[in-house]
Protein backbone atom coordinates (compact mmCIF):
# COMPACT_ATOMS: atom_id res chain seq x y z
CA UNK A 1 0.00 0.00 0.00
CA UNK A 2 2.81 2.59 0.83
CA UNK A 3 4.79 1.80 -1.97
CA UNK A 4 1.44 2.28 -4.34
CA UNK A 5 0.71 5.68 -2.28
CA UNK A 6 4.38 6.68 -3.23
CA UNK A 7 4.19 5.50 -6.28
CA UNK A 8 1.40 7.67 -7.28
CA UNK A 9 2.40 10.77 -5.69
CA UNK A 10 5.87 10.90 -7.70
CA UNK A 11 3.49 9.83 -11.20
CA UNK A 12 1.35 13.12 -10.33
CA UNK A 13 4.28 14.90 -9.73
CA UNK A 14 5.79 14.10 -12.72
CA UNK A 15 2.65 14.77 -14.94
CA UNK A 16 3.23 18.35 -15.00
CA UNK A 17 7.32 19.00 -14.43
CA UNK A 18 6.94 22.60 -15.05
CA UNK A 19 4.33 23.03 -12.55
CA UNK A 20 6.22 20.92 -10.54
CA UNK A 21 9.43 22.69 -11.20
CA UNK A 22 7.42 26.40 -10.72
CA UNK A 23 6.19 25.33 -7.21
CA UNK A 24 9.35 24.05 -6.07
CA UNK A 25 11.25 27.36 -7.27
CA UNK A 26 9.99 29.02 -3.62
CA UNK A 27 11.61 26.44 -2.04
CA UNK A 28 14.45 26.18 -4.00
CA UNK A 29 15.17 30.37 -3.58
CA UNK A 30 14.65 30.12 -0.02
CA UNK A 31 17.28 27.26 0.87
CA UNK A 32 19.68 28.81 -1.25
CA UNK A 33 18.90 32.39 0.76
CA UNK A 34 19.45 30.15 4.04
CA UNK A 35 22.90 28.68 3.31
CA UNK A 36 24.24 31.59 1.38
CA UNK A 37 23.18 34.07 4.02
CA UNK A 38 25.02 31.76 5.94
CA UNK A 39 28.18 31.36 4.31
CA UNK A 40 28.25 35.28 4.21
CA UNK A 41 27.74 35.89 7.81
CA UNK A 42 30.90 33.30 8.12
CA UNK A 43 32.83 35.05 5.48
CA UNK A 44 31.99 38.60 7.11
CA UNK A 45 33.20 36.89 10.69
CA UNK A 46 36.06 36.25 9.03
CA UNK A 47 36.97 39.33 7.59
CA UNK A 48 35.90 41.22 10.96
CA UNK A 49 38.35 38.82 12.89
CA UNK A 50 41.30 39.68 10.07
CA UNK A 51 40.84 43.15 10.70
CA UNK A 52 40.84 42.98 14.41
CA UNK A 53 44.18 40.80 14.10
CA UNK A 54 45.32 43.21 12.08
CA UNK A 55 45.98 46.11 14.71
CA UNK A 56 48.10 43.44 16.25
CA UNK A 57 48.28 40.50 19.50
CA UNK A 58 46.86 41.49 22.71
CA UNK A 59 46.11 45.24 21.79
CA UNK A 60 45.29 48.36 23.77
CA UNK A 61 44.91 51.52 21.91
CA UNK A 62 44.99 54.42 23.93
CA UNK A 63 43.62 57.85 22.36
CA UNK A 64 43.53 61.39 23.33
CA UNK A 65 40.55 63.18 25.11
CA UNK A 66 38.20 65.39 23.34
CA UNK A 67 38.76 69.15 23.00
CA UNK A 68 35.52 71.58 22.92
CA UNK A 69 34.78 74.25 20.41
CA UNK A 70 32.58 76.50 21.38
CA UNK A 71 31.06 74.40 23.86
CA UNK A 72 30.72 71.18 21.65
CA UNK A 73 32.76 68.33 21.99
CA UNK A 74 34.81 67.46 18.91
CA UNK A 75 35.15 63.87 20.27
CA UNK A 76 37.74 61.52 21.59
CA UNK A 77 41.29 62.03 19.59
CA UNK A 78 40.71 66.20 19.50
CA UNK A 79 42.75 67.26 22.16
CA UNK A 80 45.92 67.11 23.12
CA UNK A 81 46.29 65.05 26.21
CA UNK A 82 49.02 62.22 25.51
CA UNK A 83 52.87 62.78 24.84
CA UNK A 84 55.69 60.20 24.77
CA UNK A 85 56.80 60.68 28.57
CA UNK A 86 52.99 58.51 29.14
CA UNK A 87 54.31 55.93 26.75
CA UNK A 88 57.70 55.92 28.74
CA UNK A 89 55.56 55.59 31.83
CA UNK A 90 53.68 52.82 30.73
CA UNK A 91 56.62 50.99 29.50
CA UNK A 92 58.48 51.55 32.83
CA UNK A 93 55.54 51.15 35.68
CA UNK A 94 53.20 48.63 34.25
CA UNK A 95 53.89 45.26 34.98
CA UNK A 96 51.54 43.19 32.34
CA UNK A 97 52.75 45.16 29.66
CA UNK A 98 54.72 43.69 27.10
CA UNK A 99 55.77 46.42 24.21
CA UNK A 100 54.31 50.51 23.92
CA UNK A 101 54.51 52.10 20.67
CA UNK A 102 53.40 55.97 20.25
CA UNK A 103 52.55 57.11 17.49
CA UNK A 104 52.08 60.59 15.14
CA UNK A 105 51.29 60.94 12.05
CA UNK A 106 51.83 64.09 9.61
CA UNK A 107 50.77 63.82 5.56
CA UNK A 108 53.49 64.90 3.54
CA UNK A 109 54.63 65.17 -0.17
CA UNK A 110 57.02 61.90 -1.01
CA UNK A 111 59.28 62.31 -3.92
CA UNK A 112 61.40 59.99 -5.56
CA UNK A 113 63.18 60.22 -8.98
CA UNK A 114 60.15 61.17 -11.16
CA UNK A 115 57.52 59.50 -8.90
CA UNK A 116 55.80 61.03 -6.12
CA UNK A 117 52.88 60.47 -3.52
CA UNK A 118 51.21 62.43 -0.97
CA UNK A 119 51.04 59.75 2.14
CA UNK A 120 51.00 59.24 5.43
CA UNK A 121 54.15 59.31 7.40
CA UNK A 122 53.59 57.59 10.62
CA UNK A 123 56.61 58.29 13.45
CA UNK A 124 56.98 56.00 15.69
CA UNK A 125 59.37 52.99 17.50
CA UNK A 126 61.53 50.12 17.40
CA UNK A 127 58.73 48.58 19.01
CA UNK A 128 55.88 48.50 16.57
CA UNK A 129 56.28 46.05 14.67
CA UNK A 130 56.30 43.35 17.74
CA UNK A 131 52.79 45.24 18.62
CA UNK A 132 51.35 45.07 15.03
CA UNK A 133 52.52 41.91 13.75
CA UNK A 134 54.71 43.55 11.42
CA UNK A 135 56.56 41.64 8.76
CA UNK A 136 59.27 42.49 6.17
CA UNK A 137 59.48 42.05 2.52
CA UNK A 138 62.88 43.82 2.43
CA UNK A 139 65.02 45.02 4.20
CA UNK A 140 64.44 45.70 7.80
CA UNK A 141 62.49 47.89 10.34
CA UNK A 142 64.58 50.59 11.90
CA UNK A 143 66.36 50.24 15.43
CA UNK A 144 65.99 51.94 18.65
CA UNK A 145 69.38 53.33 18.50
CA UNK A 146 67.98 55.16 15.27
CA UNK A 147 64.93 56.42 16.81
CA UNK A 148 67.53 58.00 19.82
CA UNK A 149 69.45 59.69 17.40
CA UNK A 150 66.89 60.77 15.75
CA UNK A 151 67.86 59.40 12.07
CA UNK A 152 66.36 59.96 9.05
CA UNK A 153 65.23 56.12 8.20
CA UNK A 154 62.64 55.35 6.21
CA UNK A 155 60.27 52.00 6.21
CA UNK A 156 57.80 52.14 3.09
CA UNK A 157 54.55 50.70 3.27
CA UNK A 158 53.61 48.26 -0.08
CA UNK A 159 51.50 50.68 -1.80
CA UNK A 160 53.84 53.27 -1.30
CA UNK A 161 57.16 51.25 -2.57
CA UNK A 162 54.98 50.67 -5.73
CA UNK A 163 53.74 54.15 -6.64
CA UNK A 164 57.24 55.75 -5.94
CA UNK A 165 59.51 52.93 -7.70
CA UNK A 166 57.12 52.16 -10.35
CA UNK A 167 58.94 51.75 -13.72
CA UNK A 168 62.09 51.73 -11.25
CA UNK A 169 64.73 48.79 -11.34
CA UNK A 170 66.45 49.17 -8.31
CA UNK A 171 66.00 47.74 -5.08
CA UNK A 172 64.38 50.28 -2.48
CA UNK A 173 66.06 49.37 0.31
CA UNK A 174 69.09 52.08 0.71
CA UNK A 175 67.84 54.28 -2.11
CA UNK A 176 67.45 57.96 -0.99
CA UNK A 177 63.56 59.52 -0.95
CA UNK A 178 62.41 63.04 -0.38
CA UNK A 179 59.75 63.44 2.34
CA UNK A 180 58.59 67.13 2.94
CA UNK A 181 61.97 68.05 0.84
CA UNK A 182 63.94 66.50 3.75
CA UNK A 183 66.04 63.29 2.06
CA UNK A 184 65.28 59.78 4.08
CA UNK A 185 67.01 56.47 3.27
CA UNK A 186 64.81 53.84 3.00
CA UNK A 187 65.86 50.70 5.25
CA UNK A 188 62.80 48.73 4.47
CA UNK A 189 59.53 47.79 2.97
CA UNK A 190 56.70 45.94 5.29
CA UNK A 191 54.63 43.50 3.28
CA UNK A 192 51.12 43.92 2.63
CA UNK A 193 48.73 44.53 5.66
CA UNK A 194 45.76 45.68 3.85
CA UNK A 195 43.21 47.89 5.73
CA UNK A 196 42.28 48.40 9.03
CA UNK A 197 38.82 50.18 9.84
CA UNK A 198 39.11 53.12 7.35
CA UNK A 199 42.72 53.51 6.84
CA UNK A 200 45.20 52.01 4.25
CA UNK A 201 47.75 50.11 6.56
CA UNK A 202 49.79 50.41 3.03
CA UNK A 203 49.85 53.67 1.97
CA UNK A 204 52.02 54.71 4.51
CA UNK A 205 56.02 55.35 5.78
CA UNK A 206 56.98 55.00 8.96
CA UNK A 207 59.92 57.11 10.31
CA UNK A 208 61.27 57.14 13.74
CA UNK A 209 59.29 59.42 16.28
CA UNK A 210 62.02 61.54 17.10
CA UNK A 211 62.54 62.56 13.44
CA UNK A 212 59.04 63.16 12.95
CA UNK A 213 58.83 65.25 15.83
CA UNK A 214 61.60 67.33 15.09
CA UNK A 215 60.79 67.49 11.26
CA UNK A 216 57.10 67.96 10.71
CA UNK A 217 55.12 68.20 14.08
CA UNK A 218 57.22 70.42 16.39
CA UNK A 219 55.99 68.69 19.64
CA UNK A 220 55.70 66.00 21.96
CA UNK A 221 52.37 65.19 21.97
CA UNK A 222 51.12 61.69 20.19
CA UNK A 223 47.77 61.04 18.34
CA UNK A 224 47.40 57.15 19.92
CA UNK A 225 49.71 54.54 22.08
CA UNK A 226 49.87 51.39 21.06
CA UNK A 227 50.23 49.35 24.29
CA UNK A 228 50.30 45.20 24.21
CA UNK A 229 49.41 43.16 27.04
CA UNK A 230 51.70 39.95 27.73
CA UNK A 231 48.54 37.62 26.77
CA UNK A 232 45.52 37.44 26.37
CA UNK A 233 44.29 36.65 29.71
CA UNK A 234 45.55 39.92 31.35
CA UNK A 235 44.72 42.34 28.65
CA UNK A 236 42.17 43.17 31.42
CA UNK A 237 45.21 43.95 33.99
CA UNK A 238 47.23 45.96 32.21
CA UNK A 239 43.95 48.05 30.70
CA UNK A 240 43.68 49.02 34.36
CA UNK A 241 47.19 49.60 35.18
CA UNK A 242 47.60 51.73 32.32
CA UNK A 243 44.57 53.83 33.00
CA UNK A 244 45.68 54.27 36.54
CA UNK A 245 49.37 55.40 35.30
CA UNK A 246 48.00 57.41 32.94
CA UNK A 247 45.71 59.27 35.39
CA UNK A 248 48.62 59.75 38.01
CA UNK A 249 50.63 61.17 34.74
CA UNK A 250 48.10 63.76 33.96
CA UNK A 251 47.28 64.44 37.53
CA UNK A 252 43.59 63.94 37.85
CA UNK A 253 42.10 63.74 41.10
CA UNK A 254 39.27 60.83 42.04
CA UNK A 255 36.11 63.01 40.43
CA UNK A 256 37.91 64.25 37.10
CA UNK A 257 36.76 61.76 34.15
CA UNK A 258 39.53 60.33 31.92
CA UNK A 259 41.16 62.48 29.75
CA UNK A 260 42.00 59.49 27.44
CA UNK A 261 39.69 56.64 25.83
CA UNK A 262 41.20 52.75 26.15
CA UNK A 263 39.91 50.01 23.58
CA UNK A 264 40.91 46.66 23.35
CA UNK A 265 40.83 44.19 20.52
CA UNK A 266 37.93 42.21 22.78
CA UNK A 267 36.25 45.18 22.79
CA UNK A 268 36.08 45.93 19.43
CA UNK A 269 35.85 41.97 18.58
CA UNK A 270 32.25 41.90 20.33
CA UNK A 271 31.01 44.96 19.11
CA UNK A 272 31.65 44.18 15.04
CA UNK A 273 30.73 40.42 16.44
CA UNK A 274 27.21 42.23 17.34
CA UNK A 275 26.81 44.10 14.30
CA UNK A 276 27.57 40.90 12.19
CA UNK A 277 25.10 39.10 14.37
CA UNK A 278 22.65 41.41 13.57
CA UNK A 279 22.70 41.26 9.97
CA UNK A 280 23.06 37.52 9.98
CA UNK A 281 19.21 37.49 11.73
CA UNK A 282 18.12 40.29 9.35
CA UNK A 283 19.23 37.62 6.62
CA UNK A 284 17.73 34.73 8.07
CA UNK A 285 14.52 36.14 8.31
CA UNK A 286 14.29 37.52 4.55
CA UNK A 287 15.42 33.62 4.03
CA UNK A 288 12.45 31.97 6.52
CA UNK A 289 9.83 34.81 4.39
CA UNK A 290 11.44 32.94 1.27
CA UNK A 291 10.87 29.45 2.15
CA UNK A 292 7.07 29.94 3.79
CA UNK A 293 6.29 31.80 0.36
CA UNK A 294 7.32 28.68 -1.59
CA UNK A 295 5.12 26.58 1.62
CA UNK A 296 2.22 29.09 0.29
CA UNK A 297 3.21 28.10 -3.59
CA UNK A 298 3.27 24.23 -2.75
CA UNK A 299 -0.23 24.45 -0.61
CA UNK A 300 -1.83 26.54 -4.45
CA UNK A 301 -0.62 24.20 -6.13
CA UNK A 302 -1.98 21.12 -4.59
CA UNK A 303 -5.26 22.90 -4.02
CA UNK A 304 -5.28 23.46 -7.74
CA UNK A 305 -4.41 19.60 -8.04
CA UNK A 306 -7.46 18.68 -5.79
CA UNK A 307 -9.82 20.62 -7.95
CA UNK A 308 -8.59 19.36 -11.01
CA UNK A 309 -8.31 15.65 -10.09
CA UNK A 310 -12.10 15.92 -8.49
CA UNK A 311 -13.03 12.90 -10.43
CA UNK A 312 -10.39 10.56 -10.06
CA UNK A 313 -10.71 11.35 -5.99
CA UNK A 314 -14.56 10.42 -6.40
CA UNK A 315 -13.94 7.31 -8.12
CA UNK A 316 -11.17 5.47 -6.06
CA UNK A 317 -13.30 6.29 -2.71
CA UNK A 318 -16.25 5.09 -4.80
CA UNK A 319 -14.20 1.88 -5.14
CA UNK A 320 -13.24 1.56 -1.46
CA UNK A 321 -10.10 3.85 -1.02
CA UNK A 322 -9.89 5.18 2.41
CA UNK A 323 -9.52 8.68 3.74
CA UNK A 324 -6.67 8.25 4.83
CA UNK A 325 -5.48 6.75 1.84
CA UNK A 326 -6.20 9.76 0.22
CA UNK A 327 -4.76 11.94 2.58
CA UNK A 328 -1.87 10.14 2.04
CA UNK A 329 -1.37 10.83 -1.30
CA UNK A 330 -1.57 14.19 -1.57
CA UNK A 331 0.35 15.06 2.20
CA UNK A 332 3.32 12.39 -0.16
CA UNK A 333 3.16 14.80 -3.29
CA UNK A 334 3.35 18.26 -1.08
CA UNK A 335 6.45 16.56 0.64
CA UNK A 336 8.20 15.13 -2.69
CA UNK A 337 7.77 18.91 -4.08
CA UNK A 338 9.27 20.71 -1.14
CA UNK A 339 12.01 17.84 -0.27
CA UNK A 340 12.95 17.78 -4.04
CA UNK A 341 12.99 21.67 -3.75
CA UNK A 342 15.33 21.42 -0.99
CA UNK A 343 17.65 19.15 -2.21
CA UNK A 344 18.30 20.88 -5.68
CA UNK A 345 18.32 24.14 -3.90
CA UNK A 346 21.14 22.28 -1.61
CA UNK A 347 22.89 21.83 -4.70
CA UNK A 348 22.79 25.35 -6.49
CA UNK A 349 23.79 27.05 -2.76
CA UNK A 350 26.98 24.47 -2.41
CA UNK A 351 28.53 25.88 -5.85
CA UNK A 352 27.04 29.31 -4.63
CA UNK A 353 29.24 29.10 -1.46
CA UNK A 354 32.21 27.54 -3.24
CA UNK A 355 32.12 30.30 -5.23
CA UNK A 356 31.94 33.32 -2.30
CA UNK A 357 34.76 31.11 -0.64
CA UNK A 358 37.00 31.51 -3.81
CA UNK A 359 36.42 35.18 -4.10
CA UNK A 360 36.94 35.50 -0.38
CA UNK A 361 40.00 32.90 0.43
CA UNK A 362 38.12 32.09 3.41
CA UNK A 363 38.43 28.58 3.11
CA UNK A 364 35.35 26.38 3.87
CA UNK A 365 31.57 28.42 4.41
CA UNK A 366 29.25 25.69 3.68
CA UNK A 367 27.69 25.01 7.15
CA UNK A 368 26.07 22.34 8.31
CA UNK A 369 23.92 23.70 10.92
CA UNK A 370 22.40 25.82 8.03
CA UNK A 371 22.18 22.47 5.84
CA UNK A 372 20.33 20.67 8.13
CA UNK A 373 17.91 23.42 9.32
CA UNK A 374 16.97 24.59 5.59
CA UNK A 375 16.48 20.66 5.22
CA UNK A 376 14.43 20.25 8.06
CA UNK A 377 12.55 23.63 7.44
CA UNK A 378 11.55 22.36 4.02
CA UNK A 379 10.27 19.24 5.24
CA UNK A 380 7.94 20.99 7.97
CA UNK A 381 6.58 23.40 5.50
CA UNK A 382 5.95 19.78 2.52
CA UNK A 383 3.91 18.43 5.93
CA UNK A 384 2.28 21.70 7.37
CA UNK A 385 1.14 23.57 3.98
CA UNK A 386 0.12 19.62 2.61
CA UNK A 387 -2.03 18.87 5.40
CA UNK A 388 -4.94 21.29 4.45
CA UNK A 389 -5.03 20.21 0.59
CA UNK A 390 -5.23 16.82 1.61
CA UNK A 391 -7.70 17.11 3.90
CA UNK A 392 -9.92 18.59 1.55
CA UNK A 393 -8.97 15.79 -0.82
CA UNK A 394 -9.87 13.46 2.10
CA UNK A 395 -13.39 14.60 2.55
CA UNK A 396 -14.58 15.03 -0.35
CA UNK A 397 -18.35 12.72 -0.72
CA UNK A 398 -18.09 10.31 -3.61
CA UNK A 399 -21.70 11.35 -5.27
CA UNK A 400 -20.37 14.90 -5.06
CA UNK A 401 -16.49 13.60 -6.73
CA UNK A 402 -18.22 11.62 -9.21
CA UNK A 403 -20.64 14.63 -10.78
CA UNK A 404 -18.08 17.20 -10.61
CA UNK A 405 -17.39 18.56 -14.33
Amino acid sequence: MWIEIMRVAWRSVRANKMRSFLTMLGIIIGVMAVVLSSAIGLSAKAGVTKQVENLGTNVLTVMPGSASSGGISRGFGSASTLTTSDATAIAEQDPDVQYVAPLVSSDQQVVYGTNNTNTAIEGTNAEYPDIKNLTMAEGRFFLESEVNSAANVAVLGSQVEETLFSGERVNPVGQTIDIGGIPFTVVGVAASQGTSGFSNQDDAIAIPITTAMNLFTGSDTVNQILVSAKSQDVMDQAQLEVESTLRVQHQLSAATADDFQISNQATILNTLSGVDRILTLLLDGISAISLLVGGIGIMNIMLVSVTERTREIGIRKAIGAKRSVISMQFLLESLMLSVSGAIVGLILSSIGTEIVSKLTQDGNLLSPVAVGASMGFSVAIGLIFGVYPARKAANLKPIDALRFE
